[in-house]
């Protein structure tokens, strides 16, 4: 009773206060920039906070916090469309809603697919925001219930994912994780400062010179940026530039906006569920938007009758990751107002703003100045709803970009791609990673191994190596201490229960994969590909388990040398089955063989040269001269425009890529010529 007649005038200050014209103008003004921001893939929330913040001190305290959230609320709603309408995950919330949403786009219910998208995330960041108000006071207790063996549960079950979305081979989606887990622990070891899978004799090289800056970047290990864009945009947007056609098939948009919320209706309690999946992992420190999406898409499927269309375009499949993605903002902010612990990368900024409006983040700010708190929770849900509201309002001009002839759109994302993974790190190492991360991604999805997967395992592959090693440092304290300690460390009643969920959700995982199709139906082609290309991966996992084991350090060993343990015996026991089977069997799927790929108009190898070519320039040219050049060669030769056309659209990408640059305040890659002329923005 203490706590709600403390609660109560909170509430209702909370309400006067952003409920006022200026508050209210700067929460539409922070909507507005949140989604101008997350409809371009790589950027999010991080990007965004980090644009406004210069701006942010000095503020009213509460017209600083209106434009925060309203800018950190809609980034998982805005991110949607390019997740639907691209096949390229718009940030790390919306990685499964690719699998079933893109296809749905390609089939012509691109609009049925964004209505439901965008119902279901006001939906869930309402739910969130609705909990969080009630939560704020009883969550104390629970959030330090989960100690180091609790996240490390967490994170297995996210991992567990992989059972559900392998494919048709099981084994293959196991390799593909190990693989995107040891991709993942590139670099220098969090714990001891080892490196791993980065030649020690690069260490010597002179500083300044390309190897040195190949140590450099590879030590510092490859960004989620690139490898979302690498794994899933590159294979996707070389495959539908290859069918010269648009990404609806027959340039349909399709009616649907009513079969969307219909669809939503249909599944609400589908959505209720997702949304509570979505608050309760991102009251987690540290996990939030890396997992969140893909338990809920996990859970979709497991409770669905009929899986037989996930993975090829199942509405189901975006309902569930949507309405979870928008509800984990709700429960990533426990966590960071009532202890100031941020959790997520967008949540660290965030605290940087508060303490530039006056407060710090901490049980301090929910006992001393709960209105406020109360004014970040209404000001999340006003924005969701804002949010939704313009995203549905936009989706139809937006959505008309499917039925564009794709070669008119290609360079444009080749464009964005390029410009959002020089991001990650401000090094053309970045191009670099990108292109070999895409060439990865387009023989993952040639050959039927589970990009989900790859992906699933690279998000966790951080936290799963610092989770399981801290956890294990201090259970093995406790259990010299004797069993009882030990076991009542690792084996709380939390942990149990998760322990059980994992179970569960590998064992139906399995049982069920067969029916879901992560990548679609593949048809299957001779041996020799297929073969070349497992015996690739075995000799970089193989190498991998070499280098981890010449580690000194058994903290830096121990992760990457089991995972590696695995993925080998995966790869092996995939061998012997290659070795052993006919050439119809499903083990040696090959888009190449038959379908849509093998019978598009232009060649695999001569489309993603064009991509090649431009990374190339902006090497040498750097990146404007670069993309000027290529985008009127491109329109000329490949889309076979007239010059008009070519140098007008041309100029058109500079400006807006310009413009892009200079809202953001970002750089452009530079090439061998700025080392020699001194050339003006944005030529520099």
């Amino acid at each position: 009773m203490d706590l709600l007649a403390t609660a109560l005038p909170a509430l209702g200050e909370a309400f006067a206060l952003i409920l006022q014209p200026q508050q209210l103008l700067y929460l539409t003004f922070g909507v507005l920039l949140g989604l101008s921001v997350g409809v371009f893939p790589g950027l999010g929330g991080i990007a965004g906070l980090s644009l406004v913040l210069p701006f942010i001190f000095g503020m009213d305290p509460v017209s600083g916090l209106a434009l925060m959230v309203g800018l950190v609320a809609v980034v998982p709603t805005s991110d949607t469309f390019a997740s639907v309408l691209m096949g390229i995950p718009g940030s790390s919330a919306s990685q499964a809603t690719v699998l079933d949403g893109f296809p749905l786009a390609r089939k012509g219910e691109a609009a049925r697919a964004l209505a439901a998208a965008f119902i279901s995330s006001l939906f869930g960041g309402l739910l969130g925001a609705t909990i969080l108000t009630f939560f704020i006071l009883i969550a104390r207790p629970l959030v330090l219930a989960f100690a180091l063996p609790e996240m490390l549960a967490v994170t297995l079950l996210g991992l567990a994912m992989v059972a559900i979305l392998a494919g048709r081979i099981a084994l293959k989606g196991v390799a593909a994780a190990c693989l995107g887990l040891l991709v993942g622990t590139i670099g220098e070891a969090g714990h001891g400062g080892s490196l791993r899978m980065v030649p020690e004799s690069w260490m010597f090289a002179a500083t300044g010179s390309t190897t040195f800056e190949s140590y450099q970047y590879l030590a510092d290990g490859i960004k989620l940026v690139i490898v979302g864009l690498g794994i899933f945009a590159i294979p996707e947007i070389i495959s539908l530039l290859r069918q010269n056609q648009s990404i609806a098939r027959g340039a349909q948009l399709g009616s649907g906006w009513a079969q969307g919320l219909r669809d939503w209706w249909a599944n609400v309690w589908l959505s209720v569920r997702c949304s509570s999946i979505g608050v309760i992992v991102g009251v987690i420190p540290g996990l939030g938007g890396s997992v969140v999406d893909w338990i809920a898409y996990g859970h979709t499927v497991q409770t669905a009758k009929d899986r037989s269309q996930f993975g090829s375009g199942d509405i189901r499949g975006v309902i569930g990751p949507e309405s979870s993605n928008n509800a984990k903002e709700g429960g990533g902010l426990v966590p960071t107002l009532i202890f100031g612990i941020p959790g997520s990368g967008s949540m660290a900024v965030f605290i940087g703003g508060l303490a530039l409006l006056g407060y710090e983040a901490g049980p301090q700010l929910v006992q001393n100045n709960l209105d406020i708190t109360y004014t970040v929770v209404w000001s999340l849900a006003l924005a969701n709803v804002l949010g939704a509201g313009l995203c549905i309002g936009l989706s139809g001009p937006i959505a008309r970009l499917t039925t564009i002839r794709f070669t008119l759109l290609a360079p444009f994302l080749f464009m964005m791609i390029a410009f959002a993974a020089f991001q990650s790190r401000q090094s053309l190492g970045d191009l670099v990673a990108l292109f070999a991360i895409g060439l990865l991604g387009i023989f993952l999805r040639r050959f039927d191994w589970s990009r989900p997967a790859f992906l699933i395992g690279f998000v966790l592959s951080t936290q799963a190596e610092n989770f399981s090693a801290n956890a294990n440092q201090i259970a093995g304290f406790k259990f010299k201490q004797g069993w009882a300690e030990g076991l009542g460390y690792v084996a709380t009643p939390i942990v149990i229960v998760i322990a059980l969920l994992t179970v569960v959700s590998v064992y139906f995982g399995i049982r069920q994969s067969k029916q879901i199709r992560s990548e679609g139906d593949v048809a299957t082609g001779t041996k020799r590909a297929p073969l070349i290309f497992l015996l690739a991966l075995l000799a970089y996992v193989g190498t991998a388990w070499i280098n981890a084991y010449s580690i000194n350090m058994i903290s830096d060993k121990i992760f990457p040398l089991a995972v590696a343990s695995v993925g080998l015996l995966a790869l092996v026991a995939l061998l012997v089955r290659m070795m052993m089977a006919g050439e119809g069997d499903e083990i040696f799927a090959d888009r190449e063989a038959s379908g849509e790929d093998a019978e598009a108009p232009h060649s695999l190898w001569g489309t993603l040269a064009w991509f090649g070519a431009l990374l190339l320039l902006t090497s040498l040219l750097g990146f404007v001269l670069a993309l000027a050049l290529f985008m009127v060669a491109f329109f000329r030769v490949r889309a076979g425009l007239n010059w008009v056309w070519s140098l007008g659209l041309t100029a058109a990408g500079i400006a807006f890529i310009c413009f892009l640059a200079g809202m953001l305040n970002r750089d452009f890659p530079p090439g061998l010529l700025q080392s020699y002329v001194n050339l003006p923005w944005p030529l520099t």
